[in-house]
């Protein structure tokens, strides 16, 4: 049975099911089910596509001057409009500026762990983050897991919606296959602050790390990772469905992960960054 098959067996409003447990029954993975791209308005679409273009180039500009370049482009769009969509892609420019608005009632904030802290072996500390991924007609969200020291992907994932079932599912996978490590550092988005996700960790015996809101140097690595992702895989092809779009982010991560050499790595690969380093700590 085709994949497309067993997602329309599937109900959201199940009445004795949940989506896992009805995924599991016709055999397709939680992800496979949210594979298929939100739709939207294709101008709308495209208007998305030309802010996340900008905005992965100049991740410090605002609606403002997101607006402002894409009419000095030609494009013909207001500031009201760059925001609201920003809102929706979950973007938010990385400058410092004081906080205006309150996180969730419910969901716990903690103090950034990092500041002036060594970052110097594996599993010493982990970031994550989320980001948007652009497809024919729709748009899809992109989860990763990422060791701070190595720059290695430890797990990733595609949803097509913001609920933080994804965010779990991939930070469960990189702890299952790598171990926990000391600290977990996250911006304050909803997904990276519920309860699933800090029970996650919180049981795991992992330190959790929240850095300052609109803090661009807070969570660097993460943010440099989606700007090469884009700039070389997402923007270079017209990726028709969510199928396509893993099929291109897996081979893109698999590249970066072992054959993408970093000078601050001397030179190795983030895979062999890391397990030379898990090698390091099990010898001392």
């Amino acid at each position: 049975m085709s994949p497309g098959k067993k997602r329309a067996m599937i109900r959201r409003d199940h009445p004795k099911l949940s989506i896992s447990q009805q995924c599991k029954l016709v055999q397709l993975s939680r992800s496979g089910f949210y594979y298929t791209p939100t739709g939207i308005n294709p101008d709308t679409l495209a208007m998305m596509n030309e802010i996340d273009r900008v905005f992965t180039k100049y991740p410090f500009f605002g609606s403002r001057q997101i607006a402002a370049y894409l009419r000095w482009e030609g494009k013909t769009v207001g500031r009201h409009r760059v925001r609201r969509l920003m809102a929706r892609m979950g973007l938010e420019a990385i400058y410092k500026r004081p906080r205006t608005s309150q996180p969730h009632p419910q969901h716990p904030i903690f103090p950034y762990l990092l500041r002036k802290k060594k970052i110097d072996r594996p599993n010493q500390v982990w970031c994550a983050d989320i980001t948007f991924i652009p497809v024919k007609r729709g748009f899809l969200y992109l989860v990763a897991i990422m060791d701070w020291a190595t720059r290695k992907v430890l797990s990733w994932r595609l949803s097509n919606t913001m609920h933080a079932d994804f965010c779990v599912d991939a930070l469960k996978e990189a702890i299952a296959k790598f171990g926990p490590p000391e600290i977990m550092n996250t911006d304050h988005g909803s997904q990276l602050t519920g309860l699933a996700w800090i029970t996650s960790l919180t049981e795991a015996g992992v330190r959790i790390s929240m850095d300052g809101r609109g803090r661009y140097m807070d969570n660097i690595f993460i943010e440099r990772l989606w700007r090469s992702l884009k700039q070389e895989a997402a923007y270079l092809e017209e990726i028709q469905d969510g199928f396509q779009a893993r099929r291109v982010i897996s081979n893109w991560m698999a590249f970066y992960n072992t054959e993408r050499p970093h000078s601050s790595l001397e030179r190795r690969t983030p895979k062999e960054a890391y397990w030379r380093g898990r090698d390091q700590k099990l010898a001392a």
